[in-house]
C-alpha cells in the first residue's frame, strides 16, 4: 500500500513497484529540482524522510508483516534486508530522528510543510512504539492504540448492547441461542462459490462507478483479484504501486452476499485502492514525498486508511440504494432467491449497531481481563456468528492486537468529518478525496 518516487541530490532515489518495475518518468523531474532554491527546513524535511523510509524498511526485517507495502526502489530494500541495525539501534535512531522533525517543523512556515513534518512524528511515534513492544514492553490496549494509531478509544461497556441484541432477538424469533438463530438465518444469503467472482465483479464495478464520478482516477489504474484461504481476515489490498492492487478475499469461511459491496468498496473503491492511488499520484508523483513509497501496517496511516475505506461503503451507497443494488443486482447473479420484506436489510443494520462490542472484548482480552475462551464466547453472543466465525475474529486480535480499533473508531471519525454541518453530497466527496490526497491525521479529522 504505499507509493514511491524520491527527492534529489542527497540519495533520493527514485521509485518503481517492487516487483522489479522500471523508474517513472516523473522521478526525474522530482530530481532536477533546483536546492539552491529550496528553503533550508523544507530541504532539512526531505532528508528526514530519506531517513525514515530506510528506518522504516529496516524495522520490517525484524517484523513479517511490519511494512504493508512498498513500491519504491528496489535498491533501498535490498540494502535494508542484508545489512539492518538491531532493534536497539533502530530505536535510538527513531527517537534520534523524531527530536530532528520537532527542531525542523519550528522552522517551516507553509501549511502543507508543516502537516507533512506532523504525519511524519505521528509515524515515528508508532515506529518507537512498535519497536519496544518487539522487545519484549506491554502497553495497556488504550495506551497501545493511541500511541500506534493516534487516537485513544473510549469503549463501551458490553452490556451497553444488550438492548440491541433483544432487538435483534425480535427479528429472529425461535428456540436456542441468538447466534446460532442469526446464522442459520444469514446462511440462506451464502453465495454459491462457483457464482464468487461474477458476483463481486459486478459488486467492486458499481463501487467503482459510483466513486468514479465524484473522484478522478489515473487512466491506467487496475487490480487483479484472488480468492484465498488460510487468513485471519476476511479480505486484503495489497497495493503495488503504479496505480495497481492486488485484492485478495479469503474463503474460510462462506462469503454472504453483504460482503460483496462492503468488500468492494473497503478493499477497492473508494477504499484502499483509491486511496493508495490518490497518495501515490498527489504526494509521490507531484510532490515527491518519498516517504508514501512505504507503508508501516502499525500506525496511524491505518487509522485512515481502515476508517475511510468503512465509511466509503455508506458514502458509495447512500440510504437505501446498497439494498437496492444487492436486491436488484447482486441477489440475482448470486443465484440467492429475494427476501420478500426487508427484514434481512433490518437485521444487517442492527448487527452493524453492535459491532463496537469487538472492541471492547478486544480490550479486555488483550489486557488480561478474560481469556481467548471467554473471548470467542463474548464474541458469538454480540456479534451473533458461528463458533468458526468468532474464532477467526480472535485470532485477528491475537495476530494484529489494538489494530481493530481503527474499523469502528476510525469509520466514526471520517463519518464525522465528512458530514459536519450538514454538506451536499458532493461536498461530502470532496471532503473524502482531500481525507485521500492528502498526508492527514486522525487529530485532523477532529479540526473544525
Amino acid at each position: 500500500m504505499r507509493k514511491l518516487i524520491l527527492l534529489s541530490l542527497i540519495a533520493l532515489l527514485s521509485g518503481c513497484a517492487a516487483s522489479g518495475t522500471k523508474p517513472s518518468a516523473a522521478a526525474g523531474s522530482v530530481a532536477a529540482l533546483d536546492v539552491r532554491r529550496t528553503p533550508v527546513s523544507t530541504k532539512a524535511l526531505g532528508d528526514i524522510a530519506a531517513t525514515y523510509l530506510r528506518l522504516t524498511l529496516e524495522i520490517g526485517t525484524h517484523e513479517a508483516g511490519y511494512v504493508d507495502a512498498y513500491y519504491g526502489p528496489p535498491e533501498l530494500q535490498k540494502a535494508a534486508e542484508v545489512a539492518p541495525r538491531d532493534k536497539a539501534a533502530l530505536l535510538a535512531a527513531t527517537r534520534d530522528l523524531m527530536a530532528q522533525i520537532d527542531r525542523t517543523a519550528r522552522r517551516l512556515s507553509d501549511p502543507i510543510g508543516r502537516r507533512r513534518a506532523a504525519f511524519l512524528r505521528a509515524q515515528l511515534r508508532a515506529a518507537e512504539t512498535r519497536l519496544m513492544m518487539m522487545q519484549g514492553t506491554r502497553f495497556a490496549f488504550a495506551d497501545e492504540a493511541e500511541r500506534l494509531f493516534g487516537v485513544r478509544p473510549r469503549l463501551q461497556p458490553l452490556a451497553s448492547y444488550d438492548a440491541e441484541l433483544a432487538r435483534i432477538a425480535t427479528l429472529v424469533p425461535g428456540d436456542g441461542a441468538l447466534a446460532d438463530r442469526v446464522e442459520a438465518y444469514l446462511d440462506a444469503f451464502t453465495i454459491p462459490k462457483d457464482r464468487l467472482q461474477k458476483t463481486f465483479d459486478a459488486a467492486i464495478a458499481r463501487c467503482r462507478g459510483r466513486s468514479m464520478a465524484h473522484i478522478a482516477m489515473p487512466g491506467d489504474e487496475s487490480f487483479r483479484m484472488e480468492f484465498v484461504t488460510g487468513k485471519s481476515w476476511s479480505g486484503y489490498n495489497y497495493y503495488q504501486g503504479r496505480y495497481h492492487s492486488l485484492i485478495q478475499v479469503n474463503t474460510d469461511l462462506p462469503i454472504r452476499l453483504s460482503r460483496a459491496l462492503d468488500l468492494g468498496c473497503h478493499e477497492g473503491y473508494p477504499g484502499h485502492h483509491l486511496l493508495n492511488m490518490k497518495l501515490e499520484e498527489k504526494l509521490v508523483k507531484a510532490r515527491g514525498w518519498a516517504e508514501f513509497s512505504v507503508y508501516p501496517l502499525y500506525s496511524p496511516q491505518s487509522l485512515i486508511a481502515e476508517g475511510s475505506a468503512n465509511y466509503g461503503i455508506d458514502l458509495a451507497f447512500p440510504a437505501g440504494s446498497k439494498a437496492d443494488t444487492e436486491r436488484d443486482v447482486l441477489m440475482p447473479i448470486a443465484e440467492i432467491a429475494v427476501p420478500a420484506d426487508d427484514r434481512y436489510w433490518q437485521l444487517l443494520a442492527a448487527i452493524e449497531r453492535a459491532s463496537g462490542a469487538r472492541l471492547t472484548i478486544a480490550q479486555q482480552y488483550l489486557d488480561g481481563e478474560i481469556d481467548r475462551k471467554a473471548a470467542i464466547a463474548l464474541t458469538q453472543k454480540y456479534l451473533l456468528v458461528s463458533a468458526k466465525r468468532a474464532e477467526q475474529s480472535v485470532s485477528f486480535t491475537d495476530q494484529y492486537r489494538s489494530y481493530v480499533i481503527n474499523y469502528g473508531l476510525g469509520e466514526a471519525m471520517v463519518r464525522a468529518h465528512v458530514e459536519r454541518g450538514r454538506p451536499s453530497r458532493d461536498e461530502m466527496w470532496r471532503r473524502m478525496a482531500r481525507i485521500v490526497s492528502e498526508p492527514t491525521l486522525p487529530s485532523d479529522l477532529l479540526a473544525r
